[in-house]
């Protein structure tokens, strides 16, 4: 009879236990948040100063013929890279910006997970942004560059080193204030070689 009650005693300590390790992890975040120390977006990027992945993807209908790893290699200044998809809220939302940035630097596109013809249309629909449009219909493609979720933006140097990583709604803000500087920094280092 004791056993059972230590063993009945035991199992009602444990969603006690589970509770109190899941407050102590929220308290940490929360305090965290609280002094600046953690940023609920951020995301481990272990593509940063890597080549990019190879990869080549049709591009959706009439938006041209998509593109690959070699055309973004080939490319003799920076490149913006924005994984979207049609049924993403925030990708909506994005294209405005996404629209001015096009003006300052290349964006290129990767239609996640999508329909191509709802692709089609939602790249069609307000005036692209992008020099180039390609479809990862099987999201092999996105794996591959460690894509969470879209939207999600990488900044690619000449010669296919990436140089920037976000993973959420690109603004003209955060453009200015963090993917231009480093793209004017690495031209100018590349000038001066």
């Amino acid at each position: 009879m004791s056993e059972n009650v230590t063993r009945r005693r035991m199992l009602m300590t444990l969603p006690v236990l589970a509770a109190a390790g899941i407050g102590a992890g929220f308290w940490k975040m929360l305090s965290g948040m609280g002094s600046g120390g953690f940023d609920p977006r951020a995301i481990h990027t272990p593509m940063l100063d890597r080549p990019l992945p190879d990869f080549s993807l049709p591009g959706l209908p009439d938006q041209g013929q998509g593109f690959g790893a070699a055309d973004l290699r080939a490319q003799t200044g920076p490149v913006l890279l924005n994984f979207f998809a049609s049924w993403c809220i925030p990708c909506v939302a994005e294209m405005p910006a996404l629209r001015e940035i096009a003006a300052h630097i290349p964006v290129w596109g990767i239609a996640y997970k999508d329909k191509p013809d709802n692709a089609a249309r939602f790249v069609a629909r307000d005036g692209s942004p992008f020099t180039r449009v390609a479809l990862d219909l099987s999201g092999m493609t996105a794996i591959d560059w460690g894509v969470t979720g879209v939207p999600e933006t990488f900044l690619i140097l000449p010669g296919g080193r990436i140089a920037w990583h976000g993973s959420s709604e690109l603004t003209r803000r955060t453009y200015e204030t963090q993917i231009a500087p480093v793209a004017r920094d690495a031209m100018t280092q590349r000038a001066v070689k």
